[in-house]
């Protein structure tokens, strides 16, 4: 069982790699996103890792995320991917295992973020290979982040059969004028009471939601809940949003350094956290634009509530 944060009964994930690497100064840009830093900065990258980790992150999510061939190119990807990635896996054990943590293994979107129509089944496999192998040796869990249709989630689960680590499969969702807040959907326009009844199936350890805005993310929650209940089925919801203005269907996965919202500073963020853990999510971070600042004011608002808790067993 993964540590609970010291908090609370909440599970604490970190924040955005990429937009605090930027904001601290490190290589960051088109086409290679945080993959720049990893390649130029190794050293930043841990040390954005630590300082998630102080601000009280449970988990650390490995900086590979941009290590696909849609952002370092096809050729980088097959002569770097396996080192790239591998390195992304010690930088993430060194910071967890300084500060108590666990490692999330990050299977990203490996044709780009956003863009279910740009998924190619047949050519997944093997790109999946690369990143898990290498990853393997470093990671607790396996998160496969921003997944974005049905047939992702089958792809991931089906290149991790027998491996008895955790599998987390996170679901980005429709947002802004695209989103329908009665019936969740996801970025392929899957509702996500089917993901959910596909991840129960797929074996997934937990069911969670990132890179969308948080707005939706709550009748997502419920959905979730709902279904889980219907299927007399126990897992932990998790929710990581970012902090920027609306995805649309028709965007080019990372083509352009999205603003962040002012709206979304620490407190803001909290307020929507505060919705979601009452829903019943129990696992919380935060994806692009959420830093270190706003850990360490959920963790803060975390202790507080655990006031209220009786003390736990573990």
């Amino acid at each position: 069982m993964v540590k609970t944060s010291h908090s609370s009964r909440i599970t604490l994930l970190d924040g955005g790699m990429g937009r605090e690497l930027l904001r601290i100064g490190a290589p960051f840009r088109q086409p290679e996103w945080s993959a720049l830093s990893l390649i130029e900065a190794p050293d930043l990258v841990r040390k954005v890792h630590e300082s998630f980790a102080a601000a009280g992150s449970d988990i650390l999510t490995t900086s590979n995320y941009a290590v696909v061939p849609f952002h370092i190119g096809e050729n980088r990807f097959s002569t770097e991917g396996n080192k790239l990635t591998a390195l992304s896996g010690q930088l993430a054990r060194q910071a967890a295992s300084s500060f108590g943590c666990k490692v999330a293994g990050s299977i990203p979107p490996i044709f780009g973020s956003y863009r279910p129509d740009f998924f190619v089944p047949k050519r997944a496999p093997a790109l999946l290979k690369i990143i898990i192998d290498a990853l393997s040796p470093h990671v607790d869990i396996w998160l496969a982040e921003t997944t974005s249709s049905i047939s992702k989630a089958q792809a991931v689960a089906e290149a991790l059969a027998g491996d008895n680590r955790p599998l987390w499969i996170s679901f980005t969702l429709l947002d802004g004028r695209e989103s329908q807040k009665d019936i969740p959907r996801l970025r392929s326009n899957q509702k996500v009471s089917n993901a959910v009844n596909s991840a129960v199936e797929l074996g997934a350890s937990a069911i969670l939601f990132n890179c969308s805005q948080p707005e939706v993310m709550s009748p997502a929650i419920d959905t979730a809940i709902r279904e889980l209940k219907r299927l007399k089925v126990d897992l932990p919801i998790g929710v990581y949003a970012n902090a920027f203005p609306a995805i649309q269907k028709v965007a080019q996965a990372n083509s352009t350094i999205q603003e962040i919202r002012p709206d979304l500073d620490p407190a803001g963020y909290l307020t929507f956290v505060d919705t979601w853990c009452r829903l019943g999510a129990t696992i919380i971070g935060g994806c692009c634009g959420i830093g270190p600042e706003h850990i360490a004011t959920l963790h803060e608002s975390l202790k507080m509530k655990e006031k209220s808790f009786p003390p736990s067993e573990e």
